[in-house]
């Protein structure tokens, strides 16, 4: 049986792997992997917190960890819009992005990652990379418990760390356009 430590340790251990050989190989800058890689272990980490969240456990402190391996607040400055917000747009410090993961401080907060999903999936309309900075955009599927997708847009930058981790710098996601 997978449990949510084995899944979370599973995608650091993806995520270090492939970091680990683009910095081996050589590589000033980041790589196409390296964003595809967090990528896909920043969606598995929003599963894993649901998961934690449905279980009982301290989702909490799995939101903020995922907060701190995925974004940089603690290194400098982050520009993220998350998908839900409207009252208070902006998330620029990390109290303001736990609250938007899990609920807490913000009335309007009901916490995103809490819902629970059960799988993301991205799908990257493009990604420009230039050297230790990365952008990409596209659409990401959040599959709910009842195994419809809701359908988001987003951008994200990414900023390489003096460690040489790639960290979300921007995040701005937003529901797509509809007339009605």
């Amino acid at each position: 049986m997978t449990g949510p430590k084995t899944i979370a340790a599973a995608a650091a251990l993806a995520f270090a792997a492939t970091h680990s050989v683009a910095l081996a190989d050589g590589h000033s800058g980041l790589t196409p992997e390296q964003i595809t890689a967090v990528q896909t272990a920043w969606g598995e980490g929003i599963v894993n917190i649901g998961r934690v969240y449905t279980d009982g456990g301290d989702y909490r402190t799995e939101a903020a960890n995922h907060i701190n391996t995925f974004y940089a607040y603690e290194e400098g400055e982050v520009l993220f819009k998350p998908t839900l917000a409207a009252e208070d747009q902006f998330r620029g410090t990390f109290d303001e992005a736990l609250s938007y993961f899990v609920g807490g401080d913000i009335a309007e907060d009901s916490g995103f990652a809490i819902a629970p999903y059960s799988n993301v999936r991205w799908e990257n309309e493009g990604t420009i990379i230039s050297g230790k900075k990365a952008m990409s955009m596209g659409n990401y599927f959040f599959t709910t418990a009842d195994g419809s997708e809701v359908k988001v847009e987003y951008t994200f930058g990414y900023a390489q760390m003096e460690n040489g981790e790639p960290k979300i710098v921007l995040h701005h996601s937003s529901l797509p356009f509809s007339a009605n």
